[in-house]
């Protein structure tokens, strides 16, 4: 049976379209996916994320528990309270479990957000590894979670927030999350725009959805989520990664930080990769002709060999179709796709596609 979040009744009464979404009932669309996502480039919408799984690290050895769990190294974001990490976390082949967000609190405690999807895989997964330092793993199952992004999208949320908690989300910096009270508010997203991931008592969500969208803030579903992310060139996982892809195929090299002897899970794997030179790389495409490009169409390179695309798109900021590929190491800059038998060509282009408003590539 499928779950939903605390503000279903607030999506029919906004008028959604409900699907399932990793056992979930979310909102589509509310009516129009291009506008919804126009709507986040120029103004400011807010999207129900409240499926997401929030986790709670407290011990003394949290610090050398998450250094040991994650590719990325914690210790970049340990002088600050509230600094964030995005960092993917691997078994021992080097392939991604998940992506997922970490926040640094204090010495003892770090909050993590990863998929709904792999919910139980994740806390599995962390519980095992997490026994060995005397760390506890609790999940914030009373809290939801909203996000509001696009260019008016902080100055819309701080007009409706507490005075004590826009204090606090009037201070953030990018990718900087902090506590206020039993909400906490980070300057972190997943489109490509400015704004707040904001974490509140589900006994509140209703009210603030109705106060954001009273001050012009309209909601946004699953549809135009998946195309601003995409024109952001940001992963999906169980789309552009899995358990059997790791970060170096997946464009998220840099998430990686084997700079020193540290000790992670996965390491070895990804330094014989490493070792071996790439075989296959992550790239943007912009379709050179009519169409949309869609998730498994292959790529063709000129000496016939093969990738492909795992990410497709029509792009509404662009005006032309993307994706993001998976092809061999020696590709330039240009490939063609088949679409239905029919060879296309596309242009090798560096992503983001599009950041803040303004597209990065030439169309």
């Amino acid at each position: 049976m499928s779950q939903h979040t605390i503000l279903l009744d607030k999506h029919l009464q906004y008028g959604a379209k409900i699907v399932d979404f990793a056992g979930w009932q979310m909102p589509i669309n509310y009516g129009s996916q291009m506008e919804e996502h126009k709507q986040v480039r120029t103004d400011a919408g807010m999207f129900d994320v409240s499926h997401m799984v929030v986790l709670d690290l407290e011990g003394g050895k949290v610090i050398d528990f998450l250094k040991y769990l994650l590719a990325n190294d914690v210790s970049k974001i340990t002088s600050s309270a509230g600094k964030a990490l995005y960092s993917c976390m691997l078994n021992e082949r080097g392939g991604v479990i998940d992506d997922l967000i970490v926040y640094y609190l204090n010495q003892q405690w770090f909050r993590m957000v990863v998929n709904a999807a792999t919910r139980e895989k994740d806390i599995a997964w962390i519980k095992q590894h997490a026994a060995a330092f005397d760390v506890s793993v609790k999940e914030g199952t009373s809290l939801a979670m909203i996000a509001v992004q696009g260019p008016n999208a902080i100055e819309k949320a701080l007009s409706v927030m507490s005075a004590d908690c826009k204090q606090v989300a009037s201070g953030l910096k990018r990718f900087v999350g902090q506590p206020c009270g039993d909400w906490f508010i980070g300057r972190t997203g997943y489109t490509g725009e400015d704004g707040f991931e904001i974490m509140l008592p589900e006994t509140e969500a209703a009210t603030f959805w109705d106060k954001l969208a009273e001050a012009g803030v309209k909601p946004i579903g699953l549809g135009a989520r998946d195309t601003l992310r995409l024109e952001a060139g940001m992963n999906l996982y169980g789309t552009d990664m899995d358990e059997q892809t790791s970060p170096l195929q997946a464009g998220l090299g840099w998430t990686i930080a084997m700079q020193d002897e540290r000790e992670f899970i996965g390491r070895e794997a990804l330094a014989a990769e490493k070792a071996a030179g790439p075989v296959m790389k992550f790239v943007g495409l912009v379709l050179q002709g009519k169409g949309v490009l869609r998730g498994h169409q292959k790529v063709v390179i000129e000496d016939d060999a093969e990738g492909e695309i795992t990410s497709g798109t029509f792009s509404p900021s662009m005006g032309v179709a993307i994706a993001m590929a998976r092809v061999p190491a020696q590709t330039t800059d240009r490939v063609k796709v088949d679409m239905r038998g029919k060879l296309v060509d596309a242009k090798v282009v560096k992503m983001p596609f599009v950041r803040d408003g303004q597209v990065c590539v030439e169309v």
